[in-house]
């Protein structure tokens, strides 16, 4: 990590660089990753440019595509989309009852349960719950108390009435200030069910896990459903856009430290809408999360590490 930190700064002024990390090469050797903006006219120059060493540690390019916050503008099996009879499961299509402006609307997935003192509450991303903060296309912006619903509007053809209402907006402002993108909604009694099963993955542990290189993981989300992938960088750096209502402009870029990367190739992992889903242990019962997952590209999907989250907010998981 020490090699990171010395360069991580610098090489991240050139807007080809969209992070770095620590991760293995093929040999299983500690390398020092960096991803490049593919799409980036200067991006062979650059890479050019980069040491093949930092503090005899090598340096791995990666090509990738923008990383970007996975809210969605479906697969066989389990509906992640449709909507539920109550108490609903997590993992599902869900999101801000008001989410649409600018000819379309938005939404995300309802991720997983937290608990605050004797409260539970539905984890999903702040992008997904509260990133409306213009009264542009839709003349409104999020606030404490508005209905958080199911499934989201992406899935009701942008019609709030064909979703139900299963908890209320808690306001957290996690971004841009901190480094976690969630938002939390609570529980409206009797609509989630109070053991916070997941959709394809069951209940969970209540204690967490650190995420470590070739960590077996899965999640259960809307676009994807149930995916399984593998840790394949830890203290990443990473750059992320985010806008500043459904189909809106660029409200600010986010800078976050210590994420954990996970293999995304063809986003079968994580998708547009998959924002909010819990990344967990890949094992069969009450697997220990790892991680929230909020952002990613064709190529690698990026999770806040889980303890950060329930830090920020002074929340448990509800689990086993």
């Amino acid at each position: 990590m020490a090699a990171q930190a010395e360069v991580t700064d610098q090489w991240m002024q050139h807007p080809e660089v969209l992070g770095t990390a620590v991760g293995i090469d093929g040999a299983g050797v500690p390398a020092l990753r960096v991803y490049i903006d593919r799409d980036a006219a200067n991006a062979g120059e650059v890479i050019r440019n980069l040491p093949r060493e930092v503090q005899g540690q090598r340096v791995e390019i990666e090509l990738t595509d923008k990383f970007r916050a996975m809210r969605g503008n479906p697969h066989s099996g389990t509906s992640h989309t449709a909507k539920q009879t109550p108490p609903i499961q997590l993992g599902t299509s869900g999101g801000w009852s008001k989410d649409l402006a600018n000819g379309y609307c938005c939404g995300g997935t309802l991720g997983s349960l937290v608990q605050i003192g004797s409260t539970q509450y539905i984890l999903s991303n702040y992008h997904v719950f509260e990133s409306d903060i213009v009264s542009g296309g839709n003349k409104t912006v999020a606030t404490t108390g508005d209905p958080i619903i199911q499934p989201g509007l992406i899935d009701v053809n942008c019609n709030v009435s064909g979703a139900q209402t299963v908890a209320t907006l808690v306001k957290k402002s996690s971004l841009p200030k901190s480094n976690v993108d969630c938002s939390i909604g609570k529980v409206v009694s009797g609509m989630v069910r109070t053991d916070g099963a997941i959709l394809e993955i069951g209940t969970i542990s209540k204690t967490t896990a650190g995420a470590f290189i070739n960590q077996a993981v899965k999640k259960s989300g809307r676009t994807t459903g149930l995916s399984r992938s593998s840790v394949s960088g830890l203290n990443a750096t990473i750059s992320v856009t985010y806008d500043n209502e459904c189909a809106g402009g660029t409200a600010f870029t986010k800078t976050f430290t210590g994420q954990i990367v996970v293999a995304n190739g063809g986003s079968k992992f994580l998708n547009s809408g998959d924002s909010g889903s819990l990344m967990v242990e890949d094992v069969a019962t009450n697997p220990h999360a790892v991680g929230l997952l909020y952002a990613g590209s064709s190529v690698d999907a990026i999770a806040n590490p889980i303890q950060q989250v329930l830090n920020f907010l002074g929340a448990t998981m509800v689990g086993q």
